[in-house]
C-alpha cells in the first residue's frame, strides 16, 4: 500500500533542527513581547525555587541548631513570600503561554486552510480526507506542543536548574561534582531512545490515517455497507488500524517512560553518594549541617527539571513527525496557477472550442484528441456511454485540470491564459450529485451570488420549482441542508442546485444531467425553467436520457475520448450510428419498463 507520508522531509533526520528553527522564526518574533513576559514569570519561578533550597540552610542552623525563636518567624514569613511569588508566577506563565499557544493554533489553522483551498484538483485526487485531517490536526497540534516544550524547558526548567546548581555549588562544590556525574550516561541513554521514538511515531501517523479513512468510508458509504452486509469487513479493517495505532502508541509510551528508570537510577546513585559523603563530612569533619541540607534540598528539587530536560528530545521526536506533515502541506504550491500575464476573461459571445485535446488521469486516457465547438448562445449536448470523456470536458473547461496537449478556447482566449477566478465567474455549473453545504437553504442558493437579496433568491427558487417545498420545510429558507444536503431528497437537492445556477446568471452554463434526480412532473417544470435560463447563453449539457436533449442545437456523440458523431437529433437519428442505437436502446427499455 502506498505510504502517503513518505517524503524527504519525513525521512531526513537532519531536517529536525531546521524545522524547529523555521517554526520559531515564523512565530517567535510575532509573539516576542508575550514570550518575554512569560520568561520573566519563569525567571521568578526559577528564583523562588532556588530560594526555597537556599533558605534550608537557615532553617536547619537557626531553628534546629541555634534554636533562635525570633528567626522562626522571620524564616516562616520568608517561606510564605517565596511560595506565594512562585504560585503567582506559575499562574502568570501558564496563562500567557496558553494565550500565545491558542493564537498560534488559530493562525496555523487559517494558514493551512488557505493553502488547502488553493490546492488544485490533482491534490485532492491523490489525498484522502483522512490524510488531510491527519496533516491539519496533528500538524497544528505538533507546532503548538513543540513551541511549548522548548519555551517552557528553556525558560522554566533551564533557569530553575541553573539556580539550583548555583545553590549546590555555593554550598558544597565537591558534592556538586559528585552529583553531576550522572549527566553523560543520561544523555547517551536518552539519545538512543529518541531514535526509536521517531521510528514508531512515523508508523503511528500512517496507522491513524488508516483509521480515519475507514471511518470516512463507513460513514459516507453507510447505505452500501448496510445493503451488502459489509459490517464485519469494515469492523475487521477498523480493528487492524486500531491495533496498529495501539501497538505504536504502547511502544512510544514504553520508550518515553524508560527515561524515568534511567534518570531515577542515576539520580538515586548521585543522591546516595551525596548523602554518604555529606553525612561523613558533617559527623566526622564537623562541617555545616545547614549547608548540607540546603545542598540536598537543591539536589532533590533539581531532579524534576533535569528529568524534563532529559525527556525533551524524546518528546520532540514524537512531535517532529506532525510538524513535517504540516510544512509539507504549507510548502506545496498548487500546480494550477494563473500565468504571470493572465488576463481577466470577459465573455461576450461564449464560444467554446476544443482543438485536438488530449488528457488522462494518470495512465488512463480520458480524452484522445477531442475536437468540437459549442456555438455561442446555443445549446450543445454531449452524449455517449459512461467513461466516454463527457465529465472530463466540463472539468477542463472550468480548469480543474490542464490538458496534456491541444487547446481549449473561450471567445478565442486560451483557457490557461485567463485568470482562474475570472474564468469560473463566467460559468454556472449544475452537477449530477447536486452537492449542498451544511448551511441554510437560503445560503446554499446564495452560493451563486453571495450578495443576492432575499427577493432574488426566492425568484431563483421559484424558477427552479423549489420555492414551494422550501416553504414547507420546518424553518423555510433558514432550514439547514445537512451534510452534503442529506436533510433533503435527491430531487430537492437538484432543484436547489439549479436555483443556485440560475442566481449566478453566468454567460456559460454547464449542466451535468441536471434533471436526473427529478420525477416526471418536476422534470417538465424544470425543463421549462432551464429553457428560460439557457436563452442567450452558451449551454453545454451532459445527457444520459436522450429525450432531454432532442431540441439541442448540436449534439456531439463521444466514444473513448473522441467526438465521433455530430449533428442535430434528427440528423443523427437518420444516420445509422451510435446515437441512433442509443436512442433505440433507451426507447426499448422504456417500453419494457412500461409493460
Amino acid at each position: 500500500m502506498r505510504n502517503p507520508f513518505k517524503s524527504k522531509a519525513m525521512t531526513d533526520p537532519d531536517s529536525t533542527v531546521q524545522l524547529i528553527k523555521r517554526l520559531f522564526s515564523e512565530n517567535f518574533r510575532t509573539y516576542f513581547p508575550k514570550y518575554l513576559l512569560a520568561f520573566v514569570f519563569m525567571g521568578m519561578i526559577a528564583a523562588t525555587t532556588a530560594a526555597s533550597a537556599w533558605i534550608m540552610r537557615d532553617v536547619v542552623n537557626e531553628v534546629f541548631v541555634n534554636k533562635d525563636s525570633t528567626m522562626v518567624y522571620v524564616i516562616a514569613a520568608a517561606v510564605l513570600v517565596i511560595f506565594s511569588l512562585k504560585g503567582a508566577s506559575t499562574f502568570g506563565q501558564m496563562v500567557v503561554l496558553a494565550r500565545v499557544g491558542n493564537s498560534i493554533v488559530a493562525d496555523l489553522q487559517r494558514r493551512m486552510f488557505d493553502h488547502l483551498i488553493r490546492q488544485d484538483q490533482t491534490y485532492y485526487d491523490k489525498m484522502s480526507l483522512a490524510e488531510i485531517n491527519v496533516r491539519v490536526g496533528q500538524g497544528v497540534g505538533a507546532a503548538r506542543t513543540t513551541l511549548d516544550l522548548i519555551i517552557v524547558t528553556l525558560g522554566r526548567d533551564v533557569l530553575t536548574l541553573i539556580g539550583l546548581v548555583f545553590v549546590m555549588v555555593y554550598q558544597n562544590p565537591l558534592l556538586s561534582v559528585f552529583a553531576l556525574v550522572i549527566m553523560p550516561p543520561a544523555v547517551i541513554g536518552v539519545a538512543f531512545l529518541v531514535r526509536r521514538v521517531k521510528q514508531y511515531a512515523k508508523r503511528q501517523v500512517v496507522s491513524t490515517a488508516k483509521i480515519g479513512a475507514t471511518m470516512q468510508e463507513t460513514v459516507l458509504g453507510t447505505r452500501i455497507v448496510k445493503a451488502f452486509g459489509m459490517e464485519p469487513a469494515m469492523r475487521k479493517r477498523m480493528e487492524v488500524g486500531v491495533l496498529e495505532v495501539q501497538k505504536q502508541s504502547n511502544k512510544i509510551a514504553s520508550l518515553t517512560a524508560r527515561t524515568s528508570p534511567l534518570m531515577d537510577t542515576l539520580g538515586g546513585f548521585a543522591i546516595a553518594l551525596v548523602i554518604f559523603y555529606g553525612g561523613y563530612s558533617v559527623i566526622e569533619l564537623g562541617q555545616d549541617p545547614g549547608a548540607l541540607f540546603s545542598f540536598i534540598t537543591a539536589l532533590l528539587l533539581a531532579y524534576d527539571p533535569a528529568r524534563r530536560l532529559a525527556r525533551l528530545n524524546v518528546n520532540l521526536g514524537k512531535q517532529i513527525v506532525g510538524l513535517r506533515l504540516m510544512y509539507e502541506l504549507v510548502d506545496r504550491e498548487p500546480a494550477m496557477q494563473d500565468a504571470a500575464d493572465a488576463i481577466d476573461l470577459k465573455v461576450k459571445d461564449g464560444k467554446i472550442e476544443f482543438r485536438d485535446v488530449v488528457f488522462g488521469y494518470g495512465e488512463s486516457a480520458a480524452l484522445s484528441g477531442t475536437s468540437f465547438t459549442a456555438q455561442p448562445g446555443k445549446m450543445t449536448a454531449l452524449v455517449g456511454a459512461s467513461g466516454a470523456g463527457k465529465s472530463t470536458v466540463f472539468s477542463l473547461i472550468e480548469r480543474f485540470y490542464d490538458p496534456e496537449s491541444g487547446e481549449i478556447l473561450i471567445d478565442g482566449h486560451a483557457v490557461p491564459s485567463c485568470t482562474i477566478a475570472s474564468l469560473r465567474e463566467n460559468i454556472a455549473y449544475v452537477s449530477q450529485d447536486a452537492f449542498l453545504f451544511n448551511i441554510s437553504i437560503r445560503d446554499n442558493i446564495a452560493v451563486g451570488k453571495p450578495d443576492a437579496t432575499q427577493e432574488e433568491i426566492e425568484a431563483a427558487a421559484k424558477a427552479a420549482n423549489a420555492h414551494d417545498f422550501i416553504l414547507r420545510l420546518p424553518e423555510g429558507y433558514k432550514t439547514k441542508a445537512g451534510e452534503g444536503g442529506n436533510n433533503l431528497s435527491g430531487g430537492q437537492r437538484q432543484r436547489i442546485s439549479i436555483a443556485r445556477a440560475m442566481l449566478r446568471d453566468a454567460p456559460i452554463l454547464l449542466l451535468d444531467e441536471a434533471t436526473s434526480a427529478l420525477d416526471a412532473e418536476s422534470e417538465s417544470k424544470i425543463q421549462s425553467a432551464l429553457e428560460t435560463l439557457m436563452d442567450g447563453r452558451t449551454t453545454l449539457v451532459i445527457a444520459h436520457r436522450l429525450s432531454t436533449v432532442r431540441h439541442a442545437n448540436q449534439i456531439h456523440v463521444m466514444d473513448q475520448g473522441r467526438v465521433i458523431e455530430s449533428g442535430t437529433h434528427d440528423e443523427l437519428f437518420e444516420h445509422d450510428g451510435i446515437y441512433r442505437r442509443l436512442c433505440e436502446l433507451q426507447f426499448q427499455n422504456r417500453n419494457q419498463a412500461a409493460e
